[in-house]
């Protein structure tokens, strides 16, 4: 850790910053579908809708849909010769030109992606013009209906509706007032009730359409939100990674340092002292070497267990040997009896104990500390004390240390506060809630190694 021993201000934020990669611990199989909340499941895969369904499919390749346009002109076609052998005596017979108009219906669909708001004027109009020309009902209005959900679904709404609106006019105009002067001969008007029907064929469309595209918008919220659940977990694992590699590179890293400074000063005088210095090196360098093994094996392998067990309370006494083997003397004290104490918040304390000792040892004139442990009802408190004078030495970094600390007590609901104390020491105090059950008894012991 490098930071000013005066520094008290809350640390940076978290990275913001993604990757375009999907990490391998945001993966949440072999086929590397990605944990977290999916959308409903049914006939689609992976919580996604069917392309079909939301009108994207060849959209995003540049390519017209030809399948579902021609077999909807099959439809069409053979529909409409269907339904105009039961109306022979009421509708115009089917000529070539009602087939032309049926087929420039569809053929503009072909469009219905690149240019829905003309695809579903153009099905509309020549559906009007059909209608006009008294020929039979049909599944001609089913060429409308996709014209309409394309437009509804690509966002035009307005367009979509006044499209559908114009067939509905047309039909209404035709059948009650201009049927006297178009085909076929001696027709008479329609009855007000089939108007029924055809407005509620209208609201029908509307309607699917309207309830697509809203299934579409929250298709896409759902993705968007998995995207950033997905950048927040990548986010949120580089920072646990780069504050367990902070913790443990900065104290083992402050150790060999002061070892290798005594060893290079003593090794033509003190021959085996040196010897000393350099097996502490060799000690904590092959420790720091093993933490950041460990590290680096969760990050290979997401989902095992990790082989070794997480550093905790328990391991204190080696804390303080290494402290000791850097030349500082640490007094532990601890308040109450150690109950049950969660995996992290057992590793949060240690590794705020581990900075502000490594602190100590790289910032203050101090070569004492005391560190006192209390366990109370609901919670750990941790204070860590030197006193001084800070020396300035390596002062002015970068402050991930302090922000460090603040992370993991932020991170379990904690405080944590850092600052100097009036008569010129440095003190460290952090507060860790507990589970209900995880407190202590009153009880009071102290070691001093």
């Amino acid at each position: 850790m490098e930071e000013q021993r005066a520094q008290t201000g809350d640390g940076p934020p978290g990275n913001q910053g993604g990757t375009s990669r999907r990490p391998p611990w945001a993966r949440g199989g072999p086929d590397g579908r990605t944990a977290g909340p999916r959308g409903p499941r049914g006939f689609w895969n992976n919580g996604e809708p069917p392309r079909w369904l939301t009108g994207t499919q060849g959209r995003s390749a540049g390519r017209l849909p030809w399948a579902s346009t021609i077999l909807l002109g099959v439809v069409v076609m053979a529909g409409s010769g269907f339904a105009a052998r039961g109306q022979l005596d009421e509708k115009a017979p089917l000529d070539l030109f009602a087939r032309l108009l049926l087929i420039a219906a569809v053929a503009v669909l072909l469009f219905r992606h690149r240019h829905p708001v003309a695809a579903v004027f153009g099905a509309s109009a020549a559906a009007t013009l059909y209608l006009g020309a008294g020929y039979p009902y049909g599944p001609v209005f089913l060429a409308v209906a996709v014209g309409c959900f394309s437009a509804v679904v690509a966002g035009h709404r307005r367009a979509a509706w006044s499209a559908v609106a114009m067939v509905w006019v047309g039909h209404l105009v035709v059948g009650h007032w201009l049927y006297r002067w178009l085909p076929p001969e001696g027709d008479a008007a329609a009855p007000w009730g089939q108007e029924l029907g055809v407005a509620a064929w209208v609201v029908a469309i509307v309607a699917a359409a309207e309830f697509v595209r809203v299934r579409r918008e929250q298709w896409a919220a759902q993705r968007a939100e998995r995207e950033r659940a997905e950048k927040r977990r990548a986010d949120e694992e580089r920072l646990r990674m780069a504050r367990e590699l902070h913790d443990v590179l900065a104290h083992s890293i402050s150790v060999i340092n002061v070892q290798a400074g005594v060893g290079l000063a003593l090794l033509d005088t003190d021959p085996e002292q040196a010897r000393t210095a350099l097996t502490t090196i060799k000690a904590a360098s092959k420790e720091a070497l093993g933490e950041v093994r460990q590290v680096l094996d969760t990050l290979r392998t997401p989902g095992d267990a990790p082989r070794a067990p997480a550093p905790g309370l328990d391991r204190l006494p080696e804390l303080v040997e290494q402290a000791a083997s850097a030349g500082l003397t640490v007094a532990v004290a601890t308040d109450g009896v150690r109950g049950a104490v969660p995996p992290g918040a057992d590793l949060a304390a240690f590794r705020i104990i581990q900075e502000a000792l490594t602190n100590v040892v790289r910032h203050s004139g101090s070569r004492t500390a005391e560190v006192r442990v209390g366990y109370g009802p609901g919670r750990i408190t941790l204070h860590i004390d030197d006193e001084g004078p800070a020396t300035g030495t390596e002062a002015g970094g970068s402050g991930n240390g302090l922000a460090g600390m603040r992370e993991r007590a932020a991170a379990l609901g904690g405080t944590i506060e850092a600052g100097t104390r009036p008569d010129g020491g440095f003190r460290v105090r952090a507060e860790l809630p507990l589970p209900a059950g995880g407190s202590g008894a009153a009880a009071h012991q102290k070691e001093t190694p």
